[in-house]
């Protein structure tokens, strides 16, 4: 183990959906621990902004602008790419609706930028992993709908538990190679896009009774887990959920 198990000096990270919410929460993180992140989403403006925060703090990031579903944008980002020691596969569509109500268009859309992003960006990354030699790391931001599911949410639920099985496959397959692939699995968390049910009384008062630490999560603890299985303290880890709930699996 490294002297320092919990440093990412001299590594460099790529976090899809690095402009707010969670995955500006990550990219603050992996600067703290030490990597270079370069900061993914579809508009500049808010990666530019995240890349100001985390330099004034102290950390190093890189704006990376392109949609991780139009692979032309994608091929032309993975060329300027150098090296690449950890992936963290954050961005995410979600649409609640009766399942009834999608059409085939909207599934794939979904489906597209939930799963098969992650599959492609994965695999391109794994292939800059090897060619370097020195193994990496890919962390899957997945959901608790990837395992539980609920009323009008079929699509994301779908996606989800497939991007849990995808990285149960990948780890399997890159492991001779010394990449590990895992997963953290977000329960209710307080971001902008949550903001209106983090602001409703009911909500909290359910969340309250249903998890066992009776709150809504913070950015932040997503974090600190995505930084444990990126960092050497972690190195043995691999094909694993890590579930980041308050307990909510847990607890009833």
């Amino acid at each position: 183990m490294s002297a320092h198990p919990f440093a990412l000096h001299g590594k460099t990270a790529l976090v899809t959906g690095a402009g707010r919410g969670l995955g500006l929460a990550i990219a603050k993180a992996l600067a703290q621990a030490g990597a270079l992140v370069l900061l993914n989403g579809r508009n500049e403006a808010p990666l530019a902004e995240a890349a100001r925060q985390i330099e004034a703090e102290g950390g190093a990031a890189s704006v990376l602008a392109f949609d991780v579903t139009d692979q032309r944008q994608v091929e032309a980002a993975f060329a300027r790419i150098t090296g690449l020691d950890i992936l963290v596969n954050n961005v995410g569509l979600r649409d609640r609706r009766p399942v009834f109500d999608f059409s085939l268009e909207d599934v794939r859309k979904l489906i597209e930028a939930d799963l098969i992003a992650p599959f492609d960006l994965g695999r391109r990354a794994a292939r800059l992993m090897i060619d370097k030699a020195q193994g990496g790391r890919i962390i899957n931001i997945t959901s608790i709908a990837g395992l539980i599911a609920n009323k009008g949410d079929a699509v994301y639920t779908t996606a989800k538990g497939g991007l849990m099985a995808l990285t149960r496959a990948l780890a399997a397959e890159l492991g001779p190679h010394g990449i590990t692939v895992n997963a953290v699995v977000p329960g209710f968390f307080a971001t902008e896009t949550n903001a209106a049910l983090a602001a409703d009384a009911q909500v909290a008062d359910w969340l309250k009774r249903r998890t066992a630490l009776g709150r809504w999560g913070e950015p932040h603890e997503v974090a600190g887990a995505v930084v444990f299985l990126a960092c050497p303290a972690a190195s043995y880890i691999t094909g694993h959920m890590l579930a980041v709930d308050g307990g909510y699996l847990s607890h009833f």
